[in-house]
């Protein structure tokens, strides 16, 4: 205990040390740091802050160090977490590499695999995307038809992924592919790495009714994948797809958290700006529930993860409890917004012009995307199946 403690008072100076002033507020989109061959930083402290957390490994707290990561036990890492958000620290780096990929090569991957990618992750160097949906297999996931045909050293590679986020910035995307169509449909698939600047791998950004294009679709042409690119056992591609979707759900999970450290005004005053208020209480009495209702949930919420963290101290995967995670986090962020939408009025509801402030417009625009939440990384439908077949054990 006593070495923790000193753990936690190395941190906690070294943090105050070391993260600059700018990189102790809510962090706007723009401004995230995803790391890859063409990485920018909008925000010069950025920079600084994200080269002084590669040095000591902390993109990555709890991978080995032999790759670069900081190699920090479990209670180390969350003492990490704990202090960088008492101090209100930007995540240095974020991406699917580290969130998804990273952890599903340390305990799938060859040693040769992890050698060539985690580093790079750790580091920055490389950013990643994923090649899971198609047209014909969003929700039915196994229904996946990209075909990976082994011929010699290499797999020929054919097919069109879709919803693949931001993979017009990426530098590889981890994928999955039909290795064997004879068989029962989860039992033919593969999980490869590919490179994105193969001339056979092109992105297409999807416009979105936010206006963003954040989704792409991505259309594979004869594309030759080393045979040292595969990730566990041929047609075995199946487990480790649940094993990333654990993490991503675990991930997923965590956004009403990030959403409530964003950088609007808190909903109390947005409500009180707009109706009025008595006695230091929003005026709106039917608003007033529905803001005081969304801040409770949303603090029942935290506390809860809270606790399953502390529970998975052991080191555990996450396993069937994160579909509750991400069903009840993306559905509590849509809430949020409606809550937000409610605040503010009909000033809100601004698309363009100068009658709406550029908040005015970001925040109508993120309520929009808002909706996505529940689709990605698994719609809320196939959450609920999840929850009631494996943690509440429901008969199908």
């Amino acid at each position: 205990m006593q070495a923790l403690e000193a753990f936690r008072a190395e941190t906690r100076a070294w943090l105050e040390a070391n993260c600059p002033p700018a990189m102790r507020t809510p962090m706007p989109a723009e401004e995230a740091v995803s790391g890859g061959k063409n990485v920018t930083f909008a925000n010069p402290d950025s920079k600084i802050w994200f080269d002084r957390m590669v040095a000591r490994g902390w993109t990555a707290p709890v991978w080995p160090k032999q790759y670069g990561g900081g190699g920090l036990s479990k209670d180390q890492g969350m003492i990490l977490e704990e202090e960088m958000k008492a101090l209100g620290c930007r995540a240095p780096l974020v991406g699917m590499g580290l969130s998804m990929l990273g952890p599903v090569l340390l305990e799938y991957g060859t040693e040769d695999q992890k050698q060539q990618h985690l580093t790079k992750i750790i580091n920055g160097t490389i950013r990643w995307c994923q090649g899971y949906s198609e047209p014909g297999a969003g929700s039915d996931l196994a229904g996946l038809q990209t075909r990976a045909v082994l011929q010699g050293d290499h797999f020929l590679v054919n097919g069109h992924k879709i919803w693949t986020s931001n993979a017009h910035y990426a530098d590889w995307i981890f994928c999955l592919v039909r290795t064997d169509p004879t068989v029962k449909k989860h039992d033919g698939i593969s999980f490869l790495l590919i490179d994105m600047t193969d001339p056979g791998v092109r992105p297409r950004p999807i416009r979105l009714i936010s206006g963003y294009s954040v989704f792409c679709e991505t259309f594979i042409e004869n594309v030759r994948v080393p045979k040292e690119n595969l990730i566990g056992e041929m047609n075995k591609g199946w487990t480790i797809a649940k094993r990333l979707l654990e993490h991503e759900r675990k991930s997923i999970g965590g956004i009403g958290e990030r959403g409530a450290k964003s950088r609007e005004k808190p909903i109390p005053d947005m409500a009180k700006q707009h109706v009025g208020e008595v006695d230091g209480r929003i005026a709106d009495a039917p608003l007033r529930f529905h803001v005081a209702s969304h801040a409770m949930d949303a603090h029942a919420f935290s506390l809860t993860r809270r606790r399953a963290a502390e529970e998975a101290e052991s080191g555990a995967p996450p396993g069937p409890l994160s579909a509750m995670f991400k069903y009840y986090a993306t559905e509590l962020n849509k809430r949020r917004y409606e809550a937000i939408l409610a605040a503010g009025g009909t000033q809100q509801l601004g698309w363009e012009g100068d009658d709406f402030s550029d908040d005015e417009v970001r925040l109508g625009r993120e309520w929009l995307r808002s909706k996505a939440n529940t689709i990605e990384g698994g719609t809320s439908e196939v959450q609920l199946n999840i929850i009631a077949k494996r943690v509440l054990g429901l008969p199908d």
